[in-house]
């Protein structure tokens, strides 16, 4: 009897507790539950929920990569207009663009700055063909890795431009040994970090792939080209530096054209506002054929979601 008491006191006090209230959505059917923060009663209230500070970046801001530049130019501007910078050490700004606007009258900046151009191209293109191709050869197997990563370290411990006396004894001055020496300071970037980015490809994605029974052309399509692109275009934005820095070098060295050339040639007459323009040419080539690597970048891994945005 007691516990029949009991049971009936408890059934009896269940009864009447009273149900969670739930939210229920206005024009929908009866009984459905909504979140609160879509509830029309809620409408109008201030959020009360805490805010954290933003860890990240932020967003990513249109024309932000030219604020830098901008900040440059503008001291060099205000430096030559107060007189604190000597114009015999640093030509003013607007001399050089009026020198930039002879050249390009009588046709030589043009003309100059197409065959540097053309030197870096092919130095490049060739340079990203052999530091990919190496990289595929030792990142995929051990015994292209033994036979290739110890060259291209030995390479890499030797700065390109100290083989340029050995390069000119074997072709001469001519644009073989010019492009050949851009040649040599792209693939050092670009193997090293496609490389690294083959080695870094978890081992899970290839077990998967032998699981599933990726032929070995479907494996390098689906698993190490893209594992690989990272490393690939880091090493990219390198090797466009190196190919710049190596033209720089290679054209002012018994060269007859390009824009080292110009600035060789200004050089022996005390010309310090061509020797400036050069040096700006120079500037506005990397600082516009890395937004195009970063650009390009962005495009291929656009599946990627990093600080970069």
């Amino acid at each position: 009897m007691t516990t029949t008491a009991a049971q009936r006191a408890t059934a009896a006090t269940a009864g009447t507790r009273t149900a969670p209230p739930q939210t229920r959505d206005v024009g929908t059917q009866p009984g459905a539950v909504v979140e609160p923060h879509l509830d029309p009663a809620l409408t109008g209230r201030p959020d009360v929920r805490p805010v954290s500070r933003r860890l990240g970046p932020g967003p990513r801001r249109r024309l932000a990569g030219l604020v830098g530049p901008a900040a440059l130019i503008l001291l060099w501007v205000v430096s030559s207009a107060t007189g604190l910078l000597d114009p015999r050490i640093l030509s003013e700004p607007w001399t050089v663009v009026s020198t930039a606007g002879e050249l390009i009258a009588d046709g030589r900046l043009q003309e100059n700055l197409a065959i540097s151009a053309q030197r870096a191209g092919f130095g490049l293109l060739f340079g990203i063909v052999v530091g990919a191709v190496l990289a595929l050869l030792a990142g995929l197997s051990r015994v292209g890795e033994a036979l290739i990563d110890g060259p291209v370290q030995i390479k890499r411990a030797i700065p390109g431009l100290a083989l340029i006396p050995l390069l000119i004894l074997w072709f001469g001055i001519d644009e073989t040994m010019k492009v050949l020496t851009i040649t040599l300071g792209v693939f050092v970037p670009i193997y090293l970090q496609t490389h690294a980015g083959l080695r870094g490809i978890d081992l899970r994605y290839v077990e998967l792939a032998q699981t599933v029974g990726l032929t070995r052309s479907g494996f390098i399509r689906r698993v190490v080209l893209p594992g690989a692109l990272p490393g690939f275009f880091l090493g990219l934005r390198f090797a466009v530096t190196g190919a710049w820095v190596s033209l720089v070098v290679v054209e002012q060295i018994n060269s007859t054209s390009g824009i080292g050339y110009m600035m060789e040639l200004a050089r022996t007459y005390g010309q310090t506002n061509i020797i400036v323009l050069g040096l700006a040419v120079y500037g506005v080539l990397g600082l516009l054929s890395d937004a195009a690597v970063r650009l390009l970048e962005r495009k291929a891994l656009s599946w990627q979601r990093t600080l970069a945005g």
